[in-house]
């Protein structure tokens, strides 16, 4: 780990400002993805800001009857809070698939959605990653890629988002909220949020130098029958191969978002439409034009039969 300077801000805007004014500086809070990056020296920041302390750490209900959750709620403080087992089933069950019980009790709700990919080439610092060193290549097109993105990549990068989080939260429309280095702020959809990697796979969302997220906010309950299936390699502590988020209402109708397959959490709007014809007509209308490699077209499948049990749920 290189050296760094710290400090402890005790205001949102006080934060985004000393990281805006130190280019390379880092937000830090639970610092459970960032500080074995740092160890890697896949990141070196020069100059930490500790958020723990500026008081984003609580759920709120809003007047349009949703909930605010503080960017530094904790993940097991969000999956076991009353309220969103309750009305947002989904995220629950999603954070609970994420990760080990330590984690959950550190990480935060900004810190998981701003999570970097677990490709085994962007941790590799002897291989070529353009989302590590742009311009160097991507190893994973040519490698060992039977975990990467099938859907949504590019010539540049094959890179899948890791946060099962994220995915519940895009089946859900949630909106991020920020504040910026001048105190200004803004909402940002979480459609919105994360981008796919085109000719810029380093960069992973659409926050501005010094952009701290503030908060996630729920819209008001949805209803219906929520599921998260999440299918790996090992029944603790994985990334997903393939997840599945479904909020199912029983006219048929609902909202059906992925994780595993791209660079962000993904989700086709014109394909929830598609529910009522079954799993398989909305498995082709959200993963048409996917570009999978020999090694992951299974995920094509997967994706299909688990949503087919997710559908099932709501059936039995």
């Amino acid at each position: 780990m290189k050296p760094f300077s710290y400090e402890r801000a005790s205001t949102p805007a006080q934060a985004a400002a000393a990281v805006a004014a130190r280019p390379g500086a880092r937000f830090v809070a639970g610092g459970t993805n960032l500080l074995d990056l740092m160890k890697l020296q896949i990141e070196t920041p020069p100059h930490l800001v500790d958020v723990n302390g500026i008081g984003l750490d609580r759920i709120e209900p809003t007047a349009q009857g949703g909930l605010r959750i503080g960017a530094l709620v904790r993940n097991g403080d969000l999956a076991a809070d009353a309220r969103v087992r309750r009305d947002y089933g989904v995220l629950s069950r999603a954070l609970v698939a994420g990760a080990s019980g330590q984690l959950r009790n550190m990480a935060t709700t900004a810190g998981n959605l701003l999570q970097r990919t677990r490709c085994p080439y962007f941790y590799d610092t002897n291989m070529p990653c353009n989302k590590r060193v742009p311009g160097s290549g991507c190893s994973a097109l040519g490698g060992a890629n039977r975990t990467h993105a099938v859907v949504g990549g590019s010539d540049q990068c094959i890179a899948t988002h890791p946060s099962d989080m994220a995915v519940a939260l895009r089946a859900l429309d949630a909106t991020v909220e920020t504040v910026r280095a001048d105190g200004a702020t803004r909402v940002i959809p979480i459609a919105d949020f994360h981008r796919l990697p085109g000719n810029t796979p380093q960069l992973d969302t659409n926050l501005q130098p010094g952009e701290l997220i503030t908060s996630v906010t729920l819209p008001a309950p949805l209803g219906g029958t929520q599921a998260y299936r999440k299918v790996r390699d090992r029944a603790s502590y994985a990334f997903a191969l393939v997840s599945v988020a479904t909020v199912l209402q029983r006219d048929g109708t609902g909202r059906v978002a992925l994780g595993g397959v791209a660079h962000k959490p993904w989700r086709v709007e014109a394909a929830d439409a598609e529910l009522p014809r079954g799993a398989r007509a909305v498995a082709q209308r959200l993963l048409a034009g996917a570009h999978p490699t020999e090694h992951n077209a299974f995920k094509l499948a997967l994706a299909e039969r688990t949503l087919a049990g997710a559908l099932a749920e709501r059936r039995s």
